[in-house]
């Protein structure tokens, strides 16, 4: 395919998502993935969905999304792994719970019913075992977790089977604006297309740069780690307020244990480094919330490369300078669940020429109002 409607950059979840919602509107779309389908933050996602905890600027994405995750089947023919035994977020003092309670009042009165406070009761109902400091927590029971290689899997076949040509080993070397199209010249040959989606994940600056276009990114190579099977402890996704951790127990037994625990990275090489002393407190913080595991062993650990903006959300819109580009990453850290909402909404904003309400927030436009406004 050399004549696409639609040329999408960067072959993770959220690249494929707008392919595949594109593809079922009608347009003939192809994806270029420089390495191989998932092969960065999707692939390495802890792949939590919730609602908890998010930016409110994030929330009616966000919950439309959740809508669709217990709808999943119907949307990629797979549930994609997902159950939804709930996300707590655990405090341990006062303090704590009283910012947590004044959190959720503005959310309430914005409008949002998405998570309740529990008391330590209720909290040691959901998660017998846990640490008996932890005085309480955020609940959003309608949230939870699902398998990442399942899902890419699910949203790379149910894209080609719209009739999405993925290309893999091809990434983008330049971009040019010829006639009302794009030309792009990759390693696999040249490609036309009337719109350009920036999915690069990481590399989204990158991309927007071969236009011209400036938009501050940096990166972050979050850590995950999974022990050994064991007994059946927790069904809930638990973090932790002020703590870098997020806890789960797979189906399979499995601890998975991330939530932002951070190692080293280089943009150039593609790769990243685990550091070690930053997963030992990782693990010291899980033997903390839950003593009962501090036994298990850890099997394995790994790292991805993700986009992160300065405000920590994502840059979702058309470009500010090129017509016919529209950008999807920057989603630092917690972009998994945004994905079949953020799919779906880059699809219509592309078909119809207008800015979804949902992605307002995430305009390019703002780093450019705050360099003009310093």
């Amino acid at each position: 395919m050399t004549h696409p409607d639609v040329l999408i950059v960067g072959g993770g979840l959220h690249g494929l998502s707008a392919a595949l919602h594109l593809a079922r509107a009608g347009a003939r779309v192809q994806v270029l993935e420089r390495r191989f389908v998932g092969r960065h933050a999707s692939g390495a996602s802890a792949a939590g969905v919730r609602t908890l905890g998010r930016n409110p600027l994030e929330l009616p994405l966000s919950v439309i999304a959740m809508q669709m995750w217990h709808e999943i089947a119907a949307l990629v023919g797979d549930d994609c792994g997902f159950a939804a035994h709930g996300q707590l977020r655990v405090f341990s003092t006062d303090a704590q719970a009283a910012r947590e309670r004044a959190r959720l009042a503005a959310l309430q009165a914005a409008g949002h019913d998405t998570e309740t406070l529990i008391d330590q009761q209720q909290l040691r109902a959901l998660v017998p075992g846990i640490n008996p400091r932890f005085i309480g927590a955020c609940h959003a029971p309608r949230d939870g977790a699902a398998d990442p290689h399942r899902t890419l899997i699910a949203f790379r076949a149910a894209a080609e089977a719209a009739g999405v040509h993925l290309r893999e080993g091809a990434g983008v070397q330049s971009l040019t604006r010829e006639g009302g199209h794009w030309r792009a010249e990759t390693g696999a040959g040249t490609v036309r297309a009337a719109t350009i989606i920036n999915a690069a994940g990481a590399w989204g600056a990158r991309v927007a740069d071969l236009v011209g276009e400036t938009i501050p990114l940096s990166a972050k190579a979050s850590m995950m780690m999974v022990t050994e099977r064991i007994e059946a402890v927790i069904r809930p996704v638990v973090s932790i307020v002020g703590r870098s951790l997020s806890f789960k127990q797979s189906s399979q037994g499995t601890l998975v244990l991330g939530g932002g625990i951070q190692g080293r990275y280089d943009l150039d090489r593609e790769e990243t480094l685990l550091d070690f002393r930053a997963l030992a407190a990782g693990a010291a913080a899980a033997c903390e919330l839950m003593p009962a595991v501090g036994g298990a062993r850890i099997t394995r650990c790994w790292s991805g490369l993700e986009g992160k903006t300065a405000d920590l959300l994502p840059v979702i819109g058309p470009s500010t300078l090129a017509e016919g580009m529209y950008h999807v990453f920057g989603f630092s850290g917690h972009g998994f669940q945004l994905v079949p909402a953020a799919g779906a909404a880059v699809a219509e904003m592309v078909g119809t020429g207008r800015v979804p309400a949902t992605l307002t927030p995430f305009s390019a436009a703002r780093f450019n109002s705050r360099d003009v406004a310093a």
